[in-house]
């Protein structure tokens, strides 16, 4: 059963032939679906026209120029939220997060309304070695800004957000617009109160010949995760701790 304060929401940029399919499978699953279009110039927006006559569930929001997965899910956000939801599913528009997991997520965030619900990947044999090795060294030092509270693989982006408090933590920072949106606003986001909870999601990497699509650069986006560190370390030091002290006390006393 649906939760009409919940809906699912894809950033997408140049994504290409599969995110039709992505979005056909997303609604499949849940009945309502907007995608963000940032700045995208592959003709993704004619190609959604067949689906958007065919479901008064999907909606489609435009951006001028692409901004990044973060630009693309603030804005998505905000016009959510306006619109009376809640909560907002991210999914990525390539096909890696399966529609499957759309109903588990939903259900443990129907139940957990005040957490973050965090899909934890499970990866095929197929996943580039270097993304899961490199992925190991963000998933430390994001745990270790919010002390091992369980946040686990925050660079993976199939979520539940209360919406509310993202666009919170989003206020707080210039940055979390791009690559980097998914490990600040989960560390942020557990600074001010917010608990995570986990549920598993099997993960597939596409090859190009099977229309994977991939805007990771492997040297820009990885100095922008470094810093990304050295900007949330700092912050941890000076006022994230004694956020995080009385987050963990607010969620000891629930139990």
């Amino acid at each position: 059963m649906s939760e009409p304060t919940h809906l699912v929401i894809i950033p997408s940029y140049n994504t290409g032939a599969r995110l039709v399919d992505t979005v056909q499978a997303a609604l499949a699953a849940w009945p309502v679906v907007w995608v963000v279009l940032d700045g995208s110039t592959d003709g993704s927006e004619e190609r959604l026209v067949p689906l958007l006559q065919a479901n008064s569930g999907l909606r489609l929001l435009v951006m001028p120029r692409n901004g990044g997965k973060g630009a693309a899910t603030y804005f998505g956000a905000q016009q959510a939220l306006a619109a009376g939801f809640t909560h907002l599913l991210l999914m990525d528009a390539d096909g890696q997060h399966p529609s499957e997991a759309i109903a588990g997520l939903m259900a443990l965030s129907k139940g957990r309304p005040e957490a973050l619900v965090m899909g934890q990947p499970v990866f095929g044999p197929e996943v580039p070695k270097a993304r899961l090795y490199g992925r190991r060294l963000t998933i430390f030092w994001t745990e270790l800004e919010t002390l091992w509270c369980g946040l686990g693989d925050t660079l993976f982006g199939m979520r539940v957000y209360p919406i509310a408090p993202l666009l919170q933590v989003m206020g707080q920072t210039r940055f979390a617009r791009g690559y980097d949106f998914d490990p600040e606003v989960a560390v942020r986001m557990v600074w001010e109160g917010v608990q995570p909870v986990q549920l598993p999601v099997p993960v597939r990497y596409f090859s190009q010949d099977e229309g994977g699509v991939s805007h990771f650069h492997y040297l820009r986006d990885n100095v922008k995760l470094t810093a990304l560190q050295f900007r949330l370390l700092f912050a941890f030091v000076f006022f994230g701790w004694l956020k995080l002290r009385r987050a963990r006390k607010a969620w000891n006393a629930k139990r």
